[in-house]
């Protein structure tokens, strides 16, 4: 199976998008026959952390950003570090960076890159981990003009999109390869990240795309944004 990490509705989305005239229930008969339903463990929540920060939403693409690192292993146990970089308003993913190390100074190349192929974000929404807290980054975004955004220590919620991301990430990517070196895992994650921006559907966007809904809404050709 392609897409062994959808659910019944993604798949729903994608069978009527070929063309395949099929009802929701009629896909959730056939999946559950063919034991497809997912078994997702869930944390048990606590009530004192059920109350959250709601972000300021933004108007348009290349208004937010939002950054963060997931961690992973190589076949032989040694671990790597992947930078997610992510548009709010579009759901795009800007970028997977798979490095073993991530100073500052790696970060701000990635940005600087993404804001050469597009046009550079008013804030930024990120944790206070060091590659994002120090000397370097803050003078990075002092001479851009880039407003930081930190969340506060302990309280992910506060970046929720991205830890979403990263949690999909991990479930479709991350979870289904076995990698043996960075150069394999880099090109697994690329491969990935345009999957994701150009073929799954989102839900938060009418079941579009990020690269058509960004497509949509500046009037040019999906094809104009898919590699952006």
């Amino acid at each position: 199976m392609a897409r062994p990490r959808y659910g019944y509705r993604r798949l729903h989305v994608l069978l009527r998008r070929e063309g395949w005239m099929v009802n929701p229930k009629r896909v959730l008969r056939l999946y559950r026959e063919e034991g497809l339903t997912l078994r997702i463990p869930r944390k048990k929540r606590k009530y004192a952390s059920w109350v959250r920060v709601p972000l300021p939403r933004p108007l348009g693409p290349n208004e937010q950003w939002t950054l963060d690192f997931v961690t992973d292993a190589r076949a032989d146990g040694r671990r790597f570090r992947v930078l997610t970089v992510l548009d709010v308003f579009s759901r795009q993913c800007l970028a997977l960076d798979a490095a073993t190390h991530f100073p500052a100074a790696r970060v701000t190349l990635v940005l600087d890159r993404i804001i050469g192929q597009r046009s550079q974000p008013s804030v930024m929404t990120l944790d206070n981990g060091p590659e994002f807290a120090g000397r370097h980054f803050d003078a990075w975004a002092y001479h851009r003009g880039i407003r930081l955004d930190f969340i506060r220590p302990g309280r992910p919620v506060e970046n929720a999109f991205i830890e979403s991301f990263n949690g999909r990430l991990r479930d479709e990517c991350l979870n289904a390869h076995w990698w043996q070196d960075l150069d394999e895992a880099r090109r697994d994650l690329e491969d990935w990240r345009r999957d994701y921006n150009e073929r799954r559907p989102h839900s938060s966007l009418a079941d579009l795309v990020p690269s058509a809904y960004v497509a949509s809404l500046l009037g040019v050709s999906p094809t104009a944004v898919q590699h952006a």
